[in-house]
């Protein structure tokens, strides 16, 4: 497994994303879900990604349970700021200073540890502005309970107003071969601050893959509403898994191993550092992601990847 550096901490260039271990991806399975993480630990990938949001705390309880006794051999992120308490329709996003430090308590103690090492702002908070946020996150610095600060789904203009009163260690955005909202603006700001980029959803929630049955998704899976999913939007964009399965098929691979290696390889072109989160919950999965840190795409696969995002049919939210 290959490091990445994000501000002063060292991870796993591929880390594992911890959510559907608890929620939005159907049921899930408290053992299994273990092993995965377990497994991932055995085999390089430290980096793990939770928040206090997924499963109102059951995951980072989940991941917290993994990491007992190994908690040297973790770089354990988790973020704050989705206020799901008065019920999804009438979430609120918050950045209130003492709502930050009682955050960052809670997940401390759901996660048994002393210290976080990067702690991100979940999404842009309503009620405050950005710099009381990222203020509060910067005492929680001094007091030695978090070691790196990062910020999720921003924009450049929030990012360098936040970089301002902190530096930022990592940007966590969508980041795929059908998502790349981020290219235009951020990731020009991320370059000039030195921000590394955590891209989550690399396997586009998993269509990309070409594997997942629209048919037969759980009645909980947030999918079953996500508009790129939906039956005209998901024929269409049927035409870009076959793209990627082509070049996987050529590779005797599988299309997600080509998709995340697509992730990687624009780092370069980014001019910023690049780390991946794929989620997965099974150890089937998290062994066919890892493997695809040894794929190297050529110049003409790439060229045949970089067109698709413009021909994508959907929202992502």
């Amino acid at each position: 497994m290959r490091s990445a550096t994000l501000g002063q901490l060292t991870v796993s260039a591929q880390g594992l994303g911890c959510m559907g271990m608890s929620e939005f991806y159907g049921p899930g399975d408290w053992d299994e879900s273990i092993a995965t993480v377990r497994h991932a630990l055995d085999n390089g990938v430290s980096f793990l990604d939770t928040a206090d949001v997924y499963g109102q705390g059951h995951n980072e309880v989940l991941v917290g349970r993994a990491i007992a006794g190994r908690r040297d051999e973790v770089q354990l992120a988790t973020k704050f700021g989705i206020d799901r308490s008065a019920g999804d329709h009438r979430r609120v996003l918050r950045g209130e200073r003492d709502y930050v430090k009682r955050s960052c308590e809670a997940s401390l103690l759901r996660l048994g540890v002393d210290v976080i090492d990067l702690y991100y702002v979940h999404r842009p908070p309503q009620d405050v502005e950005i710099e009381e946020t990222v203020q509060a996150m910067a005492e929680l610095k001094a007091e030695g309970k978090i070691r790196q600060l990062g910020l999720s789904e921003v924009d450049a203009s929030l990012l360098r107003r936040a970089h301002e009163v902190h530096p930022i260690a990592a940007v966590q955005s969508e980041y795929s071969l059908w998502t790349r909202d981020l290219e235009s603006e951020v990731a020009p700001a991320m370059r000039e601050l030195g921000v590394g980029l955590v891209a989550y959803s690399p396997l586009g929630r998993g269509f990309l893959t070409g594997t997942v049955d629209l048919k037969s998704l759980a009645g909980t899976d947030f999918r079953n509403r996500n508009p790129r999913f939906q039956s005209e939007a998901a024929a269409a964009n049927a035409a870009i898994v076959e793209a990627v399965a082509t070049i996987a098929e050529a590779r005797d691979l599988a299309p997600a191993q080509i998709a995340l290696a697509w992730v990687f390889a624009q780092a370069d072109r980014l001019g910023v550092t690049v780390t991946s989160i794929p989620g997965t919950k099974r150890i089937k999965w998290l062994d066919q992601n890892i493997a695809a840190m040894d794929v190297t795409l050529t110049d003409a696969e790439l060229a045949t990847l970089d067109p698709l995002a413009a021909k994508v049919v959907g929202a992502r939210y």
